[in-house]
Parts: structure tokens; sequence; C-alpha cells
């Protein structure tokens, strides 16, 4: 049987209706062969046409929590690592080609997503021993082509094709050193292009000519937001690329998608954002590929006391998708750009690891005559497989400084295994109640008389509970 439909149903259909049913004019009614056939049309172009979801760093976050790819810590990534992550991206269906080789013949590798007109270009870890960002992009190509059914997801694939070199420099990452096995910093030979890292890089740029740069790096953990004591966990510039500090829409444009970021960061992590000075540097990758004609964005992934390096991850990821997304909702258009104009620019040297206060210092192998001073001890960066060594940093008045954790150490003697604190020397300390009567002359000083509390690479190893106050 034929079923009538009104001209107010018929107000739902559009063009793409005549492409799948067949119609029949009679008079003013119009007809479908199958009214069961009529109403799953009527799903179809609702879904069809109903407007997409607006995403959110929230959303981004929760599909990272659920999905995320990555399982080893950055730090412990080597090149084999991500040789047989990118098998399992070819495996989904992503295009990943050899694009290049290292100073030592290491494979270097571009994984390529989407299909539309705007070109971005990302690469990470051109320093070595500066990570994060490899698995967080591999996160994110995993989790845009395996879903790419969402409606956002289609969108971002018809508009963008994003390209990514993770891991540009797989030598250092070998070593987890920031130089390539020529001891050049890759990110200082913009000019003159003596590493073969250096040289594919600027290849890929020419040949592709993208529309936008992502220049992925960590910087060091203690660096700050401004002059306040506390951690810049991720740190943006957009590069100008000229001396002049001339301005373009590419540049202003980079700053409204840093804006759209920041915005989504700072529902994770408020007061930890930063940025960079623009001072122009004509060695330096980031400002000559955006004076060559891709507007670059740097993107420095710091450190958070109380954070892993999963977290870390997890921030990129946020970060990434809310850029690419204000691409494709047109929402960075709208963005403003003194959100990343007012970012307070990094500082540094006014945050320390650890800071015990007030400590009764003994250096018994030259006497035994107790000072008081504060002692500031940082962790040196390693993997998070390797135990991170510790070093005094500074002795004396700390009093405008701030440690990430911090001990009253008024009511002990502090002592170094190595007999002697000096600034650089390693950061073992015994401690002992001033209530004691310790030999500091003791032949074997920690056997003799042992300490109440034994602070060692960076962890209380005995008499923790001592300590429990911090500042």
């Amino acid at each position: 049987m034929f079923k009538s439909l009104s001209s107010h149903h018929l107000q739902v259909f559009n063009g793409k209706f005549c492409q799948l049913a067949v119609l029949f004019l009679r008079g003013k009614k119009y007809y479908l062969f199958d009214m069961k056939f009529t109403l799953i049309f009527f799903a179809f172009l609702l879904l069809t046409n109903a407007a997409t979801p607006a995403q959110t760093a929230k959303d981004f976050a929760a599909e990272w929590d659920k999905q995320h790819f990555s399982t080893i810590y950055p730090s412990n990534l080597r090149h084999a690592d991500l040789k047989k992550q990118l098998a399992e991206l070819k495996k989904i269906g992503l295009k990943v080609d050899e694009v290049g080789k290292s100073y030592a013949s290491r494979e270097i590798y571009q994984v390529e997503w989407g299909k539309g007109a705007t070109k971005v270009l990302m690469w990470s870890q051109m320093h070595g021993d500066e990570p994060t960002a490899t698995p967080a992009v591999l996160d994110m190509l995993v989790f845009l082509q395996s879903n790419r059914r969402k409606s956002w997801v289609k969108k971002l694939e018809d508009s963008l094709t994003i390209r990514v070199v993770p891991m540009l420099n797989p030598d250092g990452a070998e070593l987890f050193q920031r130089r390539n096995l020529q001891s050049i910093d890759i990110n200082r030979d913009a000019q003159d292009l003596q590493t073969p890292e250096g040289q594919l890089l600027k290849r890929l740029r020419d040949e592709w000519q993208p529309a936008i740069g992502f220049n992925l790096h960590n910087q060091q953990p203690l660096t700050t937001v401004g002059s306040a004591p506390k951690q810049a966990t991720i740190s943006f510039l957009t590069v100008l690329g000229n001396p002049e500090g001339i301005t373009n829409d590419g540049h202003e444009r980079n700053k409204r998608i840093s804006a759209r970021m920041i915005e989504a960061l700072n529902q994770f992590i408020p007061g930890h954002l930063a940025r960079y000075d623009d001072e122009y540097n004509p060695r330096a990758f980031g400002d000559k590929i955006s004076e060559w004609g891709t507007p670059v964005i740097l993107i420095e992934t710091g450190a958070l006391h109380g954070k892993n390096e999963m977290f870390l991850i997890k921030l990129n990821f946020i970060a990434y998708l809310a850029a690419l997304y204000s691409l494709v909702d047109k929402s960075e258009q709208q963005a403003d750009a003194k959100t990343y104009d007012t970012l307070p620019v990094n500082g540094s040297g006014n945050l320390y690891n650890y800071i015990f206060r007030r400590a009764n210092i003994i250096n018994f192998t030259e006497n035994t005559e107790p000072f008081v001073a504060d002692i500031s001890v940082n962790t040196e960066r390693r993997r998070a497989s390797q135990i991170a060594p510790t070093f005094i940093r500074e002795i004396g008045d700390l009093s405008i400084y701030k440690g990430l954790e911090e001990f009253d150490a008024k009511d002990f003697y502090l002592v170094n295994r190595s007999g002697l604190v000096r600034n650089g020397a390693g950061g073992e300390f015994l401690f002992y109640k001033k209530t004691r009567t310790v030999d500091w002359t003791a032949k074997d000083l920690e056997k003799s008389f042992p300490p109440d509390a034994v602070f060692s690479n960076g962890k209380w190893t005995k008499g923790a509970k001592l300590f429990l106050k911090k500042f």
C-alpha cells in the first residue's frame, strides 16, 4: 500500500532523498513504496542533517583514558619500540613510510592521516632526550584512524591532511641525549644543514609545503611560569620567523590556535602554562621553517610534581586534538589571541626539586663544627627505568626559593655520605637527631653510628616518618 505524506512532512526531506527513493507526484501529495523504508529514511535524514556535537577538552581526555595506544613511558621508548608500534599503525590502515635515515642509518618514518586540503606537519624528538610527544602523536593518530565513523573525526579527515615524523633523532633517542651522533643539535642546524636528520626535515617541508607546523619538544622540569616558583607543565611559542618581529596571517592564526589549546589545558593544569619569548634564531628550525612559509607552533612539555609521564602524554593528546579541531569547526577564527599573548614568559632558577631547611651541616672530613644553612637538591633527567641521581645545587639562605618538596631539618645534623656538603656533590644525606652523641671522626660513620634517616636518590630510604611535615 502507498502512504501519503503531507507538505508539512515533506519539509523534512532534502535533496539527498531524491537520490535514494522513488517519488511519485500525484497532485499535492507524495508517496513512498514502503512505510518501513519511510521511517528508516526519516531517521537517516535526522542523523545526516543534525549538527555535529561540539567536542570539548574533557571529551578528548575521556577518549584518551578509554583507548590510548601508548603503554610505555616516553623516556623508556627506544627506536625498536617505535618500529613495533608503527607496524601496529600499518595494520589498522595508517600510511607509514620510511622517509630517511639517521646518521647511524636508523630508519626515520612518516605517518599520514586524512585527505583534506589543509596540510599539517608535526615532528617530535628532534632532541633525543625529549620524548613525551612521540607516544602522544601516535595516540592521536591511532585514535583518529580508529574513530573515523565519528562525525567530527570525519570532518577532520575531510578537511586536513596530517603528516607526523615521530622520533626525528632516533640516534639521540637511543642514547637518551639531546644531540645526534655527530654531537650536533639538530634544532640548531637549520642554516648549515650538516645533519642528515636536519636535511630530511627541510626536504619534507619543502616538498609538501604544509600550512602549519608543530615542533614538539620537552623543556626542563623545573622551568617555571614567569617568576613564580610554579612548574610550567606546557609552554608554547608561535614562531614569527623573521628578525624584524613582523607578524603575518599565519602567525596570527597560530596564536588563535594556541589560545584554543591553552583554554583546553587550563581545565586540567590551571596556572601551569607559559610561553617562550620569541627571539629570532637563524639556526633554529622553528624560525627557519616559519620563514620558509610554514608558520610553526612550538609545544614544550615540562613536568608536574606528583604526576607521571603518562599524564603528560594525555595533556599533549588533548592539546593536539584541540588545535586540529579548532581548524575544522572554525573556532580558531573566534579565539582571542590575547589568551596566548598574556601567558607569563618562561622563567628558571627559583625552583628546586628538594630543599632542606635550617639543616645543621657537618662536613666531617674537614671539621666537626656544625653550621646552619638551607640546602637545595635537584634530580638529573634519566629514563624512568633508570635511577635518577641527585646533586646539591645551592647552599645558604634559600628563603626566596621554593622546593617541590621541602623538609624542616632544624632538629637534625645533616652529613653527606661523601663527607662534604658542596655544590655539585651528590645529594646522599644522613640525618642524626641533635639529641644524639656521635663521633664524627669514626672510621665508618654510617656503620658505627646508624643514622636516624637517610635521603638517597630523591627518596627517604630510612626515617621518612621523621620528615612527614613538609612546608
